[in-house]
């Protein structure tokens, strides 16, 4: 039977640091017992799970540094980070996490000859949500920021010297619901200087970044809605949703074009994992997406699905990359898929289930791909062949 770390109320805290080897995955230190008694006896909600860690451990009193390290190491323990945004000159990487915290990576100090282990770590951190940080995209001056029910922006002039005070904020016409959606996605539409969100309420919304005005919400999908991507040559937005379809949108006229039922092509269907369509990706003529369904190819003028890859896992997130598509989700690796279905390459990496991937295209002595998801690691590339080192949340 595993120890009680309950704190000594006469005596302090003496005990806490039993505690913090337990939660210290950075070193290694906890056992697969350990931690099966720690899930146990406080469960896996990590901020419910950190409330009663502090209540058990001070009795919900303030008091030394070591239990807000133990705190911090929890929070560590149980992070997700979701979304990741390159900066307008390519030299900073923002990420967010399911803290609410946004934590702001110098990649030309990571990537310098000279680089240490506090390279690696957050230059400037700040909450920016009371929630996660579901979704950022960076302007040529501003940081997006997504979360529960509203978007928020951070200039990056200020941001890189250390300032984090919010710009603006916007919240979508929601109507009368009592709720408040979650946005799962933004999309920056440049022809027009327009961001594009949707999440939770089923709903895509457009915003003109210059007045901060709604101009059109484009309605259809019956449940909520995972990803969004553009087609700047016809105008058109593809969304995908967990309702099993991907939706193409005229965003001139605010009508939709054509709805794509993944699950009802049979090559496709994989019921097991259910309909979600969880990431998509845009190249003229061609669209690849998934989710519960295979990672498919799909020819979107005739509709039809051209090349099943062989991927067996949920996939979270995929782009076109040169003459390859690069995917990645419930496994610890990124695919490297050739167009005709061949697996040329899967790379290790350290998160369990992949949220987010980024390639800074901005900066070519800096150019890398990023990699987060289920740790407080971030994983980079330099050449995407192989894992060069980690960014790491502090």
């Amino acid at each position: 039977m595993m120890p009680c770390y309950r704190a000594n109320r006469n005596n302090g805290i003496p005990r806490c640091f039993a505690l913090a080897e337990l939660c210290h995955n950075l070193v290694g230190v906890s056992t697969p017992q350990e931690r099966a008694w720690l899930y146990s006896r406080w469960g896996r909600a990590p901020l419910d799970s950190l409330r009663h860690v502090r209540l058990t451990l001070c009795g919900g009193r303030n008091v030394t540094p070591v239990t807000m390290d133990i705190q911090r190491s929890l929070e560590l323990l149980h992070m997700t980070v979701y979304s990741q945004s390159v900066s307008p000159c390519g030299k900073y990487l923002a990420a967010g996490n399911n803290y609410g915290e946004i934590a702001i990576f110098s990649l030309s100090a990571a990537l310098s000859s000279e680089a240490k282990e506090e390279s690696k770590k957050p230059v400037v951190s700040f909450v920016a949500h009371e929630g996660p940080v579901y979704a950022l995209v960076s302007t040529d001056r501003q940081l997006l920021s997504a979360g529960n029910g509203e978007v928020k922006a951070w200039n990056w002039s200020e941001i890189v010297k250390k300032g984090c005070k919010e710009a603006w904020s916007r919240r979508p016409p929601y109507g009368s619901s009592l709720e408040v959606p979650e946005i799962n996605s933004l999309q920056l539409n440049l022809k027009d200087n327009s961001l594009l969100m949707a999440g939770g309420d089923c709903s895509i919304h457009m915003m003109d970044l210059e007045s901060g005005a709604f101009t059109h919400e484009y309605q259809g999908h019956t449940d909520y809605i995972h990803c969004l991507a553009l087609r700047d040559q016809l105008r058109e937005c593809l969304s995908g949703s967990e309702d099993g379809t991907v939706r193409l949108w005229d965003l001139r006229t605010g009508g939709q074009v054509q709805s794509i039922e993944v699950h009802k092509y049979e090559e496709c269907n994989r019921p097991q994992n259910g309909k979600w369509i969880r990431c998509l990706a845009t190249e003229s003529d061609w669209m690849v997406c998934g989710g519960g369904p295979a990672l498919t190819l799909w020819h979107l003028r005739s509709v039809t699905p051209t090349t099943i890859f062989p991927v067996p896992q949920c996939q979270q997130q995929v782009m076109f990359y040169q003459d390859l598509i690069l995917s990645a989700g419930h496994s610890p690796t990124i695919n490297h898929l050739q167009i005709s279905g061949e697996v040329k390459a899967q790379i290790p990496c350290i998160p369990r289930c992949i949220h987010s991937l980024s390639i800074n295209e901005h900066s070519p002595e800096h150019k890398v791909l990023t990699a987060a998801g289920s740790s407080h690691r971030i994983d980079v590339f330099t050449n995407f062949g192989y894992r060069a080192f980690s960014l790491t949340f502090s």
